[in-house]
């Protein structure tokens, strides 16, 4: 439960944050002075706005299972997953895949592509050292009816790598339409668009990862500790 209202607080921030942004909370009965023109409260393009909510309904549904997660172990005490070396590696190969797509979204001309492709490729290359954490892990024992670790472990890192998947399809997409224009203007969009949902699975996946080396138990116990 502790991380459910940890996310709908964070949730809630970004949501402030945002509306404080398009001039909701002004009171313009109590200003003087010309009125500002309309084009200087620009709004988010409709297709960036529901890929945040998108990612804001991801991050729900893996606040629930971190959620279960921590009350399970709680509840019942286990030993955790010990995860291998190799998934330090792969989390820096996504947050390079991150890096160059916010970089691909905001470059021009050829650069584009280098660095598209290098965040296309770092993104393969995530699911690749997945696939073999998740066998390192099974030859150890740790397989995915030998322990309640072991099961949420699969469950949650297969869940995120499914969104991985999705995204590398968008990324396809992208690749096509490159190959169909050569006008910036439709580059650039569905590019930030990949960006921004891999900014989200960056930011989903660090959170898991502290979850999975039991971050969360102690971040638990220190909120019973205030509230005691």
């Amino acid at each position: 439960m502790t991380v459910i209202l940890t996310f709908l607080a964070s949730i809630a921030m970004i949501a402030g944050w945002w509306l404080s942004r398009q001039g909701l909370m002004s009171k313009p009965w109590l200003e003087s002075g010309a009125p500002l023109p309309q084009a200087e409260l620009p709004s988010p393009p409709p297709h960036r706005l529901g890929t945040a909510v998108f990612l804001a309904v991801v991050g729900g549904l893996f606040a629930m299972l971190g959620s279960a997660f921590v009350m399970q172990i709680d509840e019942t005490p286990w030993q955790l997953v010990p995860l291998p070396d190799l998934v330090w590696f792969n989390t820096a190969l996504l947050l390079l895949s991150s890096l160059s797509l916010h970089v691909a979204g905001r470059s021009r001309g050829h650069s584009t592509h280098i660095w598209l492709a290098l965040g296309s490729v770092t993104a393969l290359g995530f699911m690749v050292g997945q696939v073999q954490i998740w066998t390192t892990l099974t030859d150890n024992g740790y397989g995915l009816s030998e322990a309640p670790a072991a099961s949420f472990f699969y469950l949650i890192t297969g869940l995120h790598g499914l969104h991985i998947l999705g995204g590398l399809v968008a990324l396809a997409l992208v690749w096509f339409r490159l190959a169909q224009s050569d006008d910036p203007k439709t580059k650039q969009a569905p590019i930030g668009l990949c960006a921004l949902y891999w900014h989200g699975l960056l930011v989903i996946w660090l959170l898991l990862l502290a979850l999975l080396l039991g971050l969360g138990n102690e971040f638990l116990a220190m909120c019973r500790s205030v509230l005691t």
